[in-house]
């Protein structure tokens, strides 16, 4: 089939959005269909840059369409619907509501993706209209928790058949054949210590204050934070030296194409969120959330250390992470000292992680977003 992804997404960039975007895109061209992505902006970007920024092994078509910010991607929805036409496309797949909306109105085929419960003075109101027309159309949430979310704050009912829960998936191939956590270290030049690792944005409710804190409770463990802009990284490094706090190292932003080395150089992998997790685009994300670093971290093989957020159960369990209670300091502290100094017990979680991990590959996820398409498109015709 030839679906065209039509993304908001600035392309190249080191927002999670963009790392998503691309990894779906590339599961879908291995999984043998046609994929066409349409983004905003002016100049292309080449594909070995791209390829290096996201970690990808399988190339495929991106167009770059031209917008005005003032028009809040309005010109940029016309734009590429135009294109998306003129390509023929079997499939519009999507997570801008508008995309789905106008696409679905003019009758094309859409499979739209939430992260998010719908928000704003037009969010509510385009998702019920993209689910009142009658064209063949899918929604993937990425957790039952947002499923039910939507459903109950918009006081929808959206049919079983219309529905896929999809939640993040990562690249296995890419985390096969790791080496140890010493050797990585080696690799990196980083000191042989035992260490406890952070990855991905600083944004509010990710734990950084948290991490701060243990890393001045526990000064006989080391802690890596990879992430974060370079006026984040600049300021947290400017605290930790005024705290007299010398076992962190800040590596700022790596490549996907070399997360892996430096998730692997971890004996212990850590997502300590708040209660409240602000996304990029603004709102809290704690109780829906499907964060792509569970996934690596899981790929990794390492002993995974999570606040206990409900949504995460969904992927997580007892026996492949340990769960604790967010913001919570001193029971973080205890938990931390205890496993490193206990090796079996973070050889039984990394293990079981990352057999676990095994499910949830992005080609199974986008080859199960897929499954039944042609049935549902003929129940769709009939009716």
């Amino acid at each position: 089939m030839k679906i065209a992804y039509v993304a908001a997404a600035q392309i190249p960039s080191t927002r999670a959005n963009s790392i998503q975007v691309m990894k779906v895109c590339q599961a879908l061209k291995q999984n043998g269909q046609e994929i066409r992505l349409y983004v905003p902006g002016r100049l292309p970007t080449r594909w070995d840059v791209l390829k290096q920024q996201y970690g990808l092994s399988t190339s495929f078509d991106i167009e770059w369409i031209s917008n005005w910010r003032i028009l809040k991607y309005l010109d940029f929805t016309f734009k590429s619907l135009q294109a998306v036409r003129q390509w023929r496309a079997d499939i519009v797949y999507t997570r801008m509501l508008q995309v789905a909306r106008s696409a679905a109105l003019s009758g094309l085929p859409v499979i739209l993706e939430l992260h998010n419960v719908p928000s704003g003075r037009f969010g509510p109101s385009r998702l019920r209209d993209f689910l009142c027309t009658p064209v063949h159309k899918r929604v993937v949430f990425i957790t039952r928790s947002l499923r039910q979310l939507v459903e109950e704050q918009l006081e929808l009912e959206i049919p079983d058949e219309e529905v896929i829960i999809g939640p993040d998936g990562v690249d296995l191939e890419r985390y096969e054949n790791l080496p140890s956590p010493g050797d990585a270290r080696r690799e990196l030049g980083f000191p042989e210590r035992v260490t406890a690792l952070y990855s991905g944005s600083f944004y509010q409710g990710r734990g950084m204050q948290t991490l701060y804190d243990l890393a001045a409770a526990l000064p006989n463990l080391q802690f890596v934070w990879v992430g974060g802009t370079s006026d984040e990284v600049k300021g947290w490094k400017q605290k930790l030296a005024a705290g007299g706090i010398n076992n962190v190292i800040l590596t700022g932003f790596v490549s996907n194409g070399k997360l892996p080395r430096y998730q692997a150089a971890a004996e212990m992998l850590l997502m300590p969120y708040s209660l409240i997790v602000a996304a990029s685009s603004g709102g809290n994300i704690a109780g829906v959330t499907s964060p792509m670093k569970l996934f690596e971290y899981m790929a990794c093989g390492r002993a995974i250390v999570t606040s206990d957020l409900p949504v995460l159960h969904e992927v997580l369990n007892e026996a492949n992470a340990i769960f604790l209670p967010p913001d919570d300091l001193e029971t973080w502290k205890m938990t931390l000292q205890s496993l490193s100094e206990d090796e079996p017990r973070r050889q039984r979680l990394a293990g079981q992680a990352l057999a676990d991990a095994q499910q949830f590959s992005w080609r199974s996820r986008m080859q199960q977003i897929l499954d039944g398409w042609t049935t549902l498109q003929q129940k769709v015709s009939d009716d």
